[in-house]
């Protein structure tokens, strides 16, 4: 790893959708009737449910019939939210396909697919923060200072929700609206587990590189992100967090006693107030990213800015924590997802007098996440212009096909364009590339910022 290496870090996100068929005109579909149909063209080229697909992602289907989108390996935000538009736009073409399908079997209704934490069961699924680490980095200090900046850091990043009556606290309470549609479904702190238990962090040491050399991050108490500001935000702030603990810069002594109990604590007080427990002493979720915001500023003045998004991050950690504090969010509620809800919701209630507790407003609240361009509420904000864009509109569109090019992404995606391009069968994984008629020309790609294609031009040269 070069000293530009070092100033860099590699992300990665996974996604999880919801799967919903909805048929008036007869039964719907269970969500693995659905996958099935979603599914099919994926293993009729790939000959598996778990592919990666031409711009160097995985796409497969994961536990309880969800479809999963894990972006390429990114090594700036840019890449990485362009990577993730990428994701809905595959799966979008899927769900297109999959509606022919059935059609042509007689199969009437629509598939919608989700980009949210929560269904009307009480299920819930996930999205995945992936931050990769030195080896070297003192981990169990690192988590335990993480985890109050990410218990907090829903204020600024949350999704949103519209949370059922009788939801909290302890099952009594009114309907109302939420930070985060992840906080009422985490188990634990710190844990090894994703399923039998839902932490906040998962510590399963899967680094997917060269093992003495880095480990990864696995944050997995964050809602979905729908806006390009918020997974700005969400992934910028936290980077700065991890390079300020790497660099031993002082935080102050901030642990909290109870991870799990103000989680929820958090998500429920739009007002930022409530306080928490602390280790030594209490805590509001606004005294802690004040705290960690202050922090950052400071750190960048002291190290300087290690990529070119530092202030638009700094500025609009600063933007939601004022609307937070003010209770005034309209400086925001164009590119914060829970902002944008809110707005919306709010807006749908005072034309209808609603109070939280009406099953249309629990519908708008998932139309919101339909990833469908054309029915999507968010989708129809963002043409609106009521929703703000960073990127270029084309980004994700361009992001479809080609690899993040700064990574080993570049390299993987390299790879499978060739052995598809020459009808050549072959298999790939996060480190490993073969094809499998040449098994003893695999090649090893534990580098993640290697972006050269060199050892497959000699691959590829060797088999003629």
């Amino acid at each position: 790893m070069t000293d530009a290496d070092r100033a860099r870090r590699i992300f990665g996100l996974e996604t999880e959708y919801g799967v919903q068929h909805w048929n008036p005109e007869g039964r719907p579909l269970s969500p693995e009737e659905v996958v099935r149909y979603l599914f099919r063209p994926v293993v009729e080229w790939g000959h598996s449910s778990n592919v990666f697909v031409s711009n160097g992602s995985r796409l497969y289907l994961d536990v309880g019939s969800h479809p999963e989108y894990a972006t390429a390996e990114c090594s700036t935000l840019d890449e990485l939210i362009a990577s993730d538009a990428a994701g809905d736009l595959i799966l979008h073409d899927l769900v297109t396909r999959a509606q022919e399908r059935m059609a042509a079997d007689g199969i009437s209704g629509r598939i919608h697919l989700y980009r949210n934490n929560a269904d009307s069961s009480g299920s819930s699924y996930g999205s995945h923060e992936n931050y990769l680490l030195r080896r070297r980095t003192e981990y169990r200090r690192l988590t335990e200072a993480l985890v109050p900046f990410l218990v907090s850091r829903q204020i600024l990043v949350g999704a949103g929700r519209v949370v059922p009556a009788g939801t909290w606290p302890e099952g009594d309470g009114a309907a109302h609206f939420a930070f985060s549609q992840r906080a009422d479904f985490v188990q634990d702190g710190v844990s090894s587990s994703t399923t039998r238990s839902r932490p906040i962090i998962n510590t399963r040491d899967e680094p997917h590189a060269d093992a003495s050399e880095y480990r990864r991050l696995h944050v997995i108490v964050g809602d979905t992100s729908l806006s390009e500001h918020t997974h700005l935000l969400r992934f910028g702030a936290t980077d700065l967090m991890l390079r300020m603990l790497e660099a031993g810069f002082p935080l102050g002594d901030r642990v909290l006693a109870q991870p799990t109990l103000a989680v929820r604590q958090i998500s429920h007080d739009l007002t930022g107030t409530s306080r928490v427990a602390l280790r030594d002493g209490d805590a509001s979720a606004l005294e802690l990213q004040e705290h960690y915001l202050e922090r950052a500023r400071a750190f960048v003045a002291a190290e300087g800015a290690h990529h070119e998004r530092v202030e638009e991050i700094l500025t609009l950690w600063e933007d939601v924590l004022e609307a937070v504090r003010t209770g005034d969010s309209s400086r925001i509620e164009d590119r914060i997802d829970w902002a944008i809800k809110l707005r919306m919701l709010e807006d749908y209630r005072a034309r209808q007098d609603l109070d939280w507790g009406s099953a249309r407003l629990a519908q708008l609240d998932l139309a919101f996440h339909d990833i469908d361009p054309d029915r999507g509420l968010f989708r129809l904000l963002l043409r609106r212009g009521a929703a703000a864009r960073l990127l270029p509109e084309d980004a994700g569109r361009l992001a479809v096909d080609a690899a993040p090019p700064t990574t080993r992404a570049r390299v993987r995606a390299d790879f499978i364009a060739r052995a598809r391009q020459r009808g050549l069968g072959y298999a790939v994984d996060w480190t490993t590339l073969k094809l499998t008629d040449h098994p003893l020309h695999a090649i090893a790609a534990k580098d993640p910022f290697d972006a050269s294609s060199d050892a497959v031009d000699r691959l590829f040269e060797r088999i003629g």
